[in-house]
Order: C-alpha cells, then structure tokens, then sequence
C-alpha cells in the first residue's frame, strides 16, 4: 500500500501515513524527500508547526531501513534526536512511534524530570531512535547508558531555541562523540549566524531547504497589533478571550510572577485557565497539558520557556500580553498556532509607548499587522446577543420532554419572562467584559518652555529657582483624592517628572489618575483618584522595591507629617552632611535607578565613577 501524495514513501510509513489521512504533504515534508536531498546532510529553515517532525521521519527511513521491509531487533540505536525541552521531546517519541509502527520500529526517550533509572533500563533493552533534551542524552552518554558508535543520523529539532538555552556546550559534546560518518539533519525556525556556524562545523556539503521561503512569515497566522493603555492589559486579554471565543488559547507573559498573577485574573474572573512556568514540576506540566488537550482548560498562560515545546490541539489564538524581546521570539512564540493548515490569530497588545519597538520587530519579522483597538463591552455584549440566537440550545430539535416541560412553563409564566431566565442562563456562563473606556495618549509632547540659544546656536533653557516649601501641586490637585506617601524627597532629589511615570507603572495607573504631587524634604505626598486607591494600595504593598515604600498619608489634607529635616550643627550633622555630599548625592535618572532598584550603567571609560 502506497500514497501517491508522497512520492518514493517506504511502504511501512506510506501506510502509517494513510491511516492518519495525511494526504497532502507539506513544502517541507516535500522538500527533504526530493532525489537531491537524499543521503545528505540537511540545513532546513521551516516555521513551527509546518511539519517538521515528519518531515525528518521521512527523510531517515532510507538512511534507517536501508531497503528492508522493517528494523530488525533493536540494539543500539541509530538515529539519535535532540530536541531543546522535554514536552517536544515526548512529542516527537509520539508521532515516530505512529510513523515507524509497521517498521517495528522501537523508539525510547530521554529527558529530564523523568526517571533516569528507567531510561536507561529501557536504553539497554535497545532502541532504533533515540530521543532527548540535551542535558540527559550527555548524562546517559557520560555514565555510558547510551552507545553512539552504530548511529548512522543525528537530528537536531529546533536547533536556534536550543543554542537560546545555552545547551551549545552539551550539543557539541553529543556531536563530537557520534561517528563521523552520520548524517546530521539541523531545523530551525530561524537561521541566525550562531546556527550557521554549527552547520559548518557538523555538517558535511550540507543541502540548504528554506520551506515557505524567508521573505514572509506564517502563511496560516493572521498578525493583529492593539494599542492599549499600559494599566489595561488584563483587561484586554479577558475581552479578546470573550470576543474570539477559541477553542484553544496561549496567553504569554514574561516572568513567572506574571503567570501566576494573569492565570488567577482569568480563573477568577470564569475562565478555564491554567499556568505554565518553570516552576512546576513535571508532574504538574503534564497535569496542566492534559486539562488542555482534553478540553478541561481553554486558556494556557506561559512564559516563553515554559511554552516551548508545546503541542495544543485546537489552539487557534496566541496573545502576547507582555510584548517579545525579539522578530525570533515572536515567530516561534506565533507559531504555536496556524499549525497543519488550521488558521491561527497572533495579537500584540502594544502600549503607546511600545508602539514604534512592536513595528520595528514586525518588520524584522518581516509580518504585516492590522492595527487596532481591543473588543469593547458593548461590541461583546453584541455578539452575544448575536450567538445566543444562534445556540445550539435554539436550533438543536427539542425531545417530546423538553417541549412538555416548555408547554408547562408558558402556561403559568409570561413567556417574555420564561425568555429572560433563559438569556439569564445563557449570560451566567459567560465571563463578564471589560469596560476599556480609557484614553490613550495621543503622543504628542507637551511645548516646551521659552528658550534662548548661545553664541553657538545651541538652545539654553532657564532653570527654574528651586523654592524652599514645597512644590507645586501638579494640575492644581484633585478633588476627593486619596493621598499616599512615598519615603523619597528633596534630600535624595525627587522630582515628579520620573516619580509620575514610576507611581503610574508601580501601581498599574494612567496619568488621570494622579492628582497633586508635594515633594517636601524627606517625603512626597500624592494624590490618587478614589476610585483607584483600594487596588493602588494593594499592589503597592505587594510591590516593594529598591527601598522604596509607599503607604497611605497619615495626614489626608496633603501638609508633610514628617519630622523636620535636621539643622546644622545639630546632631547627626555629620551623617546627614555624608549622605548629601556632592560626590554621592543621586541626580536625574540616576536617582530615579538607584531608588526604584535598578543599577546605574557607567560607560567604560578612564573616568571614576561618581563618589
């Protein structure tokens, strides 16, 4: 048995292949099979998702079977496959073992958080193919579990992630102690100069196959950039979730804290959501992975470690709610979704600040966008009307119980009230929207103040005299607002043009919502709007840091409680005139590092560093 779709397929894969309806090939999968790939060392540059683990399944059965209808008794094995995290790993065992079953194929797996005891029980019972993250394949290969002297391919499966990792050190170690006469087969999403240089170290008169071409991105994956307020982000992963509605969706988010903070957001506010860090356990990975393919869970937030390797089903929406470093990090993030032709949707939620960065990397990327603004509550509560009339529940054929039961119910109830508990029901399985009716910056900057230039014609500004109460409030104060004390004043220079930024970031606020700011000497009062402080005060509380505290005002009529600054002279003099000596006392954005915890870079140079 044969599929004609897959030109010159082993009879045994061909019928692998069948069975699993797998009719059309991909580019890729079409590329490695071609007459001039045959035999050679490949260099393959294909997007995840686009098919690669069957791609090189197919391309190692000559090499593998040589001719033979199947394996014989499994010994020590002969194709080794590296794969940069253990959820890839496990999935390339799955689908070779399917690929490879009518071959006899025997294919074993190694990598870490599993038990090593095991694997190596299972590697000395003998194996075809080997695969294994490359920390646990060098631990078997230096405790000589694993014998490398028959192999006759090596596969290394996304190979730029696993130089991304660090693992090169462990990679070169595997290939140097492999027999010269291998094949060796690199893929990988990105082709940066550090992979390339692993190709012309490993790889032999290598074949170069660019699937899908490198002038455009994921085919499958439409890109949509939203501008939304900084303080807002949440909000507007619960309003795509509600107005998409997928089936399955990856929420990305840049640390571990973040994680944990987005999944309890959305499992708070009715979603199926778990979390995926690096700090669970394999145990709990795989508990969280099996909720999402058995459709227990709909939402996966991840960081970009945790996410790697990993194989949804169904997932046809990837939002990126803290924005990738890089072009690379976006694609391989992105390409979780648009896979085996399905179509998929990569949303960037982009603050106004963040704007020109987000295009930069798209067209690193080389992505095109569609701009926007997030689904509003109204456009929501629209669509709902929209798909509650079009629910199964309505077009579905009613059973002859169901319509007794709805007889009785119209006979004793109005039927506009039967029809209201019905969308009651249908509305109380639904997540609640977000209201997203906040302002964006336009972007533009404030004038500047009057200016006078030099005999060089460079522009001078006039300082302005530093008063010796305290400053002006900003924008004149804000009626009912709550106050709130921040332990910085004038004596370690505060200045509300970087304290604003930093109180609005730390307490995940907008500008509007600060009102009057007082630096006096060894504090600063503000003002925050009412309807704001109770979750200001709650995660400043939680967000500590660099010596900073915030705290609500003891005294709310926005006069310093403070204890007066010490006089000269007086006792401390002597400490208090150190910590405000010229050569130590903090200024402009040195301050505004030092005391929101962050150090201060210094050029190199012959200069000393101040102080």
């Amino acid at each position: 048995m044969s599929d004609p779709t897959f030109p010159d397929t082993h009879p045994a894969l061909a019928r692998a292949l069948a069975e699993r309806n797998y009719t059309t090939p991909t580019p890729v999968q079409l590329a490695v099979v071609e007459p001039q790939a045959e035999g050679r060392d490949l260099l393959v540059s294909a997007q995840t998702g686009s098919g690669k683990t069957i791609a090189f399944g197919l391309a190692l059965a000559d090499t593998l079977l040589e001719g033979a209808a199947a394996f014989g008794p499994a010994r020590d094995p002969l194709a080794l496959i590296i794969a940069p995290t253990r959820e890839l790993a496990l999935q390339v065992q799955r689908e070779l073992s399917w690929l490879y079953h009518y071959a006899g194929g025997r294919i074993v797996s190694c990598v870490g958080g599993m038990d090593p005891g095991r694997e190596r029980r299972e590697l000395s019972a003998g194996a075809h193919i080997v695969v294994g993250t490359p920390g646990r394949l060098r631990d078997h290969l230096e405790r000589r579990a694993l014998n490398v002297a028959s192999l006759k391919a090596v596969v290394l499966d996304e190979a730029d992630e696993m130089l991304d990792m660090g693992f090169r050190e462990d990679l070169e170690f595997i290939l140097q102690t492999t027999p010269a006469t291998r094949r060796t087969l690199l893929f990988s999403a990105t082709l940066p100069k550090s992979i390339a240089a692993l190709a012309a170290q490993y790889q032999k008169d290598a074949l170069r196959i660019a699937a899908r071409g490198e002038s455009a991105g994921h085919a499958d994956i439409e890109y949509r950039a939203l501008r939304v307020a900084g303080n807002k982000i949440e909000s507007a992963v619960v309003n795509l979730l509600r107005f998409l509605d997928p089936p399955g969706a990856l929420v990305f988010c840049g640390t571990r804290e973040r994680v944990r903070h987005m999944a309890a957001q959305l499992t708070e506010r009715g979603f199926a959501a778990v979390a995926m860090s690096g700090e669970l356990s394999q145990s709990e990975r795989n508990h969280a992975l099996q909720a999402l393919r058995d459709g227990r869970a709909r939402v996966c937030v991840a960081t970009d470690v945790a996410a790697r390797g990993i194989d949804l089903p169904n997932l046809a929406l990837v939002i990126h709610a803290d924005l990738p470093n890089d072009a690379a990090v976006l694609q391989h993030r992105s390409g979780r979704t648009g896979r085996a032709g399905k179509k998929g949707i990569s949303v960037l939620l982009v603050p106004p600040s963040r704007r020109r960065r987000v295009e930069e990397m798209l067209g690193k990327a080389r992505v095109t966008a569609n701009w926007g603004e997030p689904p509003s509550a109204a456009a929501i509560r629209k669509l709902d009307q929209e798909r509650l009339l079009d629910s199964a529940m309505l077009t579905e054929a009613a059973s002859e119980e169901d319509l007794a039961m709805a007889d009785q119910l119209l006979q004793s109830r109005d039927p506009r009230i039967v029809a209201a508990a019905f969308v009651k029901i249908y509305r109380a399985g639904l997540p609640a929207p977000e209201e997203l009716d906040e302002d964006l910056p336009s972007g533009k900057r404030e004038p500047r103040e009057e200016s006078r230039r030099d005999h060089r014609g460079n522009r001078q500004f006039e300082p302005k005299p530093r008063e010796h109460g305290p400053r002006a409030p900003r924008d004149g104060g804000m009626p009912g607002g709550v106050w709130f004390r921040l332990n910085v004043g004038r004596d370690r220079n505060a200045d509300p043009k970087w304290l604003l930024p930093e109180i609005c970031r730390q307490g995940e606020l907008t500008k509007k919502d600060i009102g009057a700011i007082r630096v006096f000497e060894m504090e600063t009062l503000f003002q925050v709007a009412a309807e704001a402080a109770p979750k200001f005060a709650a995660l400043v509380q939680e967000r500590k840091k660099g010596g900073v505290r915030i705290s609500p005002a003891l005294d709310q009529s926005g006069e310093s409680t403070a204890r007066p600054h010490r006089t000269p002279g007086g006792p401390g003099a002597a400490q208090d005139k150190k910590a405000n000596s010229p050569g130590e006392r903090p200024t402009g954005k040195t301050a505004k590092k030092k005391f929101w915890g962050k150090k201060a870079r210094h050029k190199k140079s012959g200069k000393k560093r101040p102080g």
